[in-house]
């Protein structure tokens, strides 16, 4: 996510707290894939039981697929430059569904934004995007516990020239901030007092590096994981050591998992019950750790934590 918060918008893993339907965007790689699939994908899928606790799970055993709502975002959900599906989300589908008598998966790419809006309307059975949980967005759907935690970290020039190591840094400094649409760090901003009219929003992690790279910003805020990632390419900027966000005045840890439709319990049940023995053998670090998850992002939490804000 996968990181983001808010009303409508959308690993957060991206990494949210403007809109519940958006967070973290997409790197550039594997974009061009997602367009030749997005056709493929936007049949839609039967019309949810009434059923207590839903039927889905038994369709999708019955069916042999299951179809994911994918954002194209680095690591958490994309399709890659052979045009498979793939990113530390799908990769965990994969396995927990085939545990779960679903062979198969399929990809529904789209917007962030639009996850949440596609999944209660049917067009994919489940979010797998590393999406953040927050208030909000379980206001609309429900959510499996976390598969990782995440911290935010900033894009600097080399060197740090202007000592940005948190928020408040960003405001005593009357830094040029940047972060991605609906990035959850833009409310992280603006509750430590930064205007958001004067927020530079852009679309991803890799045009917030351009922004710093010349000049345009001074930060750039995001996960962690995306954020040092990023960089890697670089040769005149670095990230930051990763922090958390002062929410209500307090440090605040956002968690990214999987999405259901609210009367899937059933479904979002059986998906934590084999996440948690996945958690316990060590095998989703192991899925994990090649997105470049590492242990101090693997987590505990729980959904219904997150879900109080």
């Amino acid at each position: 996510m996968a990181p983001p918060l808010g009303k409508a918008r959308g690993n957060d893993r991206t990494h949210d707290r403007h809109t519940p339907g958006t967070t973290r965007r997409s790197l550039l790689a594997g974009v061009t894939a997602l367009g030749a699939l997005g056709a493929a994908g936007c049949s839609r899928v039967a019309t949810a039981s009434s059923t207590d606790g839903g039927d889905l799970l038994d369709r999708l055993r019955a069916q042999g697929v299951v179809r994911l709502g994918i954002a194209g975002e680095i690591p958490f959900g994309y399709i890659d430059r052979d045009g498979h599906l793939t990113g530390e989300a799908p990769e965990l589908a994969k396995a927990v569904f085939k545990r779960l008598g679903v062979d198969r998966v399929q990809p529904v790419p789209t917007e962030f934004g639009s996850l949440i809006p596609g999944l209660n309307s049917q067009q994919f059975d489940v979010v797998s995007a590393g999406m953040y949980i927050n208030a909000e967005r379980c206001e609309q759907v429900i959510f499996a516990d976390p598969d990782y935690q995440m911290l935010d970290a900033f894009i600097v020039r080399k060197g740090n020239p202007k000592g940005l190591h948190d928020y408040k840094d960003i405001v005593a400094k009357k830094a040029k901030f940047a972060t991605g649409t609906g990035y959850a760090e833009i409310q992280y901003a603006v509750e430590t007092g930064y205007k958001e009219s004067e927020i530079l929003i852009v679309p991803d992690q890799v045009a917030g590096l351009n922004a710093v790279e010349a000049g345009r910003a001074d930060v750039f805020a995001g996960t962690a994981l995306t954020v040092r990632e990023v960089v890697k390419r670089s040769g005149k900027a670095e990230s930051t050591k990763p922090f958390a966000p002062v929410v209500k005045g307090k440090p605040h840890v956002d968690g990214g998992g999987f999405a259901f439709r609210s009367p899937e319990t059933r479904l979002r049940d059986a998906f934590n019950v084999e996440l948690r023995k996945m958690k316990e053998s060590g095998e989703l670090f192991r899925i994990l750790r090649p997105f470049g998850f590492t242990k101090a992002e693997m987590t505990d939490m729980t959904a219904k934590e997150l879900c109080r804000g």
